[in-house]
């Protein structure tokens, strides 16, 4: 079945001796835990759980069609058969026919909010804005049926990652413009138009983690080298000892949003909502003051993360010195806000004179996107999302796709590109009461 995932995640509730077995997360990079600040409804959401279903839905190939033979046709039209069309030109089509698989479940991810998708995806907005940007799925380059998972229903519960999604009509068409072939052993395989991406990390997902190199997957779940551009005709190389297997901390981007998939076993080890929050009330125990106004400064609770209230602490970037907000910090003064708060312009700071960019901190929410359990000690650059330093470290050295041929790091929580001084993230120094 496919259920939300909990707020919170412990050991106790991915246990597979109650209720349904959890195959794992995918999670949506550029949100702090939340699609909007009045919570998440429905198949759009942030956190998606991929749980064993009480029924196999599962699919794999079974019968080739090499032309437009009356079989073919009929496999198209009827909505109970599951189908792939290669079009290979006007006059010829090869309709691969797919078959139930008990031994497995299928979840689809895709723009589309036709019932077959699972998982509604929309593009991600830098910043965590959810304007009219978000609204235009005219000008999206995600597809209405982007990608299907598969999850085997029997331990280890592996799941595979497949190019393209099947529609109502419980078809996929790859039109004579899209790139496909056919394969030494006589089947079709293809690309869709902006593919999908799929990088899988080395030494899992923990404080030793690295980045991998990022893959296409095709429709039949072959593994290739890049294409030139996202749309490009010609397919990469194939890396037949390489695998469309996800593994914990695994990303797969869909051109304009991508996702983290963590494992249920991943999950079990990752700090829960429940430890930030009393990571957090420990930040605050310090009482951590300004060192110009001397006031308190307070983080506030995880529900209220992102209301900006007076006691909110601020950061200088260059150099890490935490203060509370002070409008007369910038050039000419009126603060950061009166310069509409972009990380270009250089504010002194007042305890070491080094300039640099002048903002809020905000506590990174998304327990997921965490490699560890250890303070928030640290933040990136220029957005001031909070988090422990191993983490930090991690996310500004993932090169996450961007466009249709260029990369760049980007904070997980709001997915704005980092800063390349001091490597996108800076150790935060709080000063502690004078008394």
């Amino acid at each position: 079945m496919f259920s939300p995932a909990p707020q919170e995640k412990t050991p106790t509730a991915l246990a597979p001796t109650k209720g349904p077995v959890p195959y794992g997360e995918l999670i949506l990079l550029g949100y702090n835990g939340s699609l909007s600040p009045t919570g998440e409804k429905g198949r759009r959401r942030s956190r998606f759980a991929l749980c064993r279903r009480a029924k196999a839905n599962g699919v794999k190939p079974s019968v080739v069609h090499a032309s437009c033979t009356p079989q073919a046709a009929k496999a198209i039209s009827n909505k109970d058969q599951h189908s792939i069309s290669y079009t290979l030109s006007r006059a010829q089509t090869v309709v691969v026919e797919y078959t139930h698989d008990g031994s497995t479940d299928m979840f689809q991810v895709g723009r589309s909010t036709e019932g077959p998708i699972d998982l509604v995806v929309t593009d991600t907005v830098p910043g965590g804005s959810q304007g009219p940007a978000s609204r235009l799925s005219i000008q999206s380059t995600i597809s209405r049926f982007a990608c299907r998972i598969i999850c085997q229903r029997n331990p280890p519960y592996t799941a595979r990652i497949y190019a393209a999604g099947f529609d109502s009509s419980k078809n996929i068409f790859l039109g004579e413009k899209a790139a496909k072939w056919r394969t030494p052993d006589g089947q079709m395989d293809g690309l869709t138009t902006n593919g999908v991406l799929v990088m899988h990390p080395h030494h899992g997902f923990t404080q030793d983690s690295g980045p991998g190199l990022w893959r296409e997957i095709s429709v039949c779940g072959s593994v290739f080298t890049l294409r030139e551009t996202r749309s490009a005709q010609h397919r990469g190389k194939m890396l037949e000892a390489e695998s469309q297997e996800l593994v914990d901390g695994s990303l797969i981007d869909l051109c304009g949003a991508t996702l983290l998939w963590r494992t249920a076993e991943g999950l079990a080890g990752t700090p829960t909502v429940k430890h930030l929050e009393a990571l957090r009330q420990e930040l605050n125990a310090g009482r951590p003051q300004c060192p110009v106004g001397f006031n308190t400064l307070a983080f506030p609770s995880l529900r209220r993360s992102e209301v900006l209230d007076d006691k909110r602490p601020w950061a200088y970037l260059r150099c890490g010195h935490v203060h509370g907000y002070h409008g007369w910090a910038g050039p000419g003064g009126g603060g950061p806000e009166a310069a509409g708060g972009e990380a270009k312009e250089e504010w002194e700071c007042p305890m070491c004179r080094a300039r640099g960019s002048y903002v809020p901190l905000w506590l990174g929410c998304e327990a997921g996107f965490y490699v560890d359990a250890a303070a928030p000690t640290h933040a990136f650059s220029p957005c001031g999302h909070v988090c422990s330093e191993k983490t930090a470290a991690y996310w500004s050295q993932i090169p996450l796709p961007h466009g249709t041929h260029t990369f760049h790091t980007a904070c997980p929580f709001c997915a704005l590109p980092l800063l390349a001084e001091r490597g996108g993230y800076v150790r935060l120094i709080f000063q502690g009461p004078l008394d």
